[in-house]
């Protein structure tokens, strides 16, 4: 959801076999990649994986190639380089507000994200979606396992 003064947008969307994480960072690179213009933009976000990314982590990835202290390739990199790429082009204060308090905002977005899974499973059966699974997790074997499409959830954090 975007806000400008009296003005706001609102999308959403969504991807048969996913992680919640990955929607976040999704949602995130949508939304800043909207913005026609380089704007300060004051991000609110529900994810403490998507805040503390962007404000305590990024910098260390890319000095170190894009990997962690562990030297293992840092998750979901295709999407972090993304979201660095739609950062680029504004200024942007990043705000974590806490989920399912209340809050306008964030509500209206957690609505957004449930009627885009709705859309998902009304479009591919179950089978499909597990199938689609399947093949997501052969090709990210660090996702976990098939706990139902109810697993897949926005949770409100990270």
């Amino acid at each position: 959801m975007l806000e400008y003064g009296v003005h706001r947008r609102e999308f959403s969307g969504g991807e048969v076999a996913t992680t919640n994480n990955r929607m976040e960072l999704r949602a995130a690179i949508e939304g800043l990649s909207a913005l026609k213009t380089p704007c300060r933009v004051e991000f609110f976000t529900d994810s403490q994986y998507v805040k503390n990314g962007m404000t305590l982590w990024i910098e260390g990835w890319k000095r170190k190639g894009w990997r962690m202290k562990s030297r293992k390739p840092v998750k979901n990199m295709d999407l972090w380089q993304a979201l660095d790429a739609a950062v680029a082009k504004h200024t942007v204060t990043w705000r974590w507000v806490k989920g399912h308090t209340g809050q306008a905002g964030n509500e209206c977005c957690d609505l957004l994200a449930n009627a885009a899974m709705d859309r998902i499973e009304e479009e591919f059966p179950s089978s499909q979606r597990a199938e689609a699974l399947k093949q997501f997790q052969a090709a990210s074997p660090s996702v976990p396992g098939w706990d139902g499409f109810d697993a897949l959830a926005p949770s409100g954090g990270a």
